[in-house]
């Protein structure tokens, strides 16, 4: 993919070169055309269009940042409340992904999200095992987490 990046650049600069203008628009149309070109010479190029995993990638920057503006209110509803009424527990999350990648992003963005923790990764890879501030049941948690970022993660994978 990143060969289909430098073609798309190289085509953009020589784009500029034959218009003689460096503008940021002509640079700009310069970059869409060459990324029409390298999408038609794609299945001479090698791994997929290089466009589809950024797409993904900003698809689960959205998602985490929907998740992460929902558990802040979760949380800030518990901190202001008069009395604490939470049932924190520990629980197992059996992951599907499976290269280091993915399991490190997945378990950074449950991290990052308040009122989750990842204490730790089994050896073999296969569960995480998470402290929630506010536990409801099992399937609705591990449910939560497959459907947001592990279903987000899978689709940007380089497979």
């Amino acid at each position: 993919m990143a060969i289909q990046f430098l073609i798309n650049v190289s085509l953009t600069m020589l784009w500029c070169m034959i218009t003689m203008s460096f503008s940021f628009g002509n640079m700009v149309l310069g970059f869409i055309f060459g990324l029409f070109a390298v999408f038609i010479m794609r299945p001479f190029l090698p791994g997929r269009f290089y466009l589809r995993p950024l797409v993904k990638s900003i698809r689960l920057g959205f998602i985490f940042i929907i998740e992460l503006f929902k558990a802040n209110i979760h949380v800030f509803k518990i901190v202001i409340s008069k009395e604490i009424n939470i049932t924190p527990a520990f629980f197992a999350y059996p992951t599907e992904l499976t290269k280091d990648w993915e399991i490190s992003l997945l378990s950074q963005m449950i991290t990052l999200t308040p009122g989750t923790v990842v204490v730790a990764v089994s050896d073999d890879r296969k569960t995480l095992y998470i402290h929630a501030i506010n536990f409801s049941n099992l399937e609705d948690e591990i449910e939560g987490i497959r459907s947001s970022f592990e279903a987000a993660i899978k689709e940007i994978g380089i497979r």
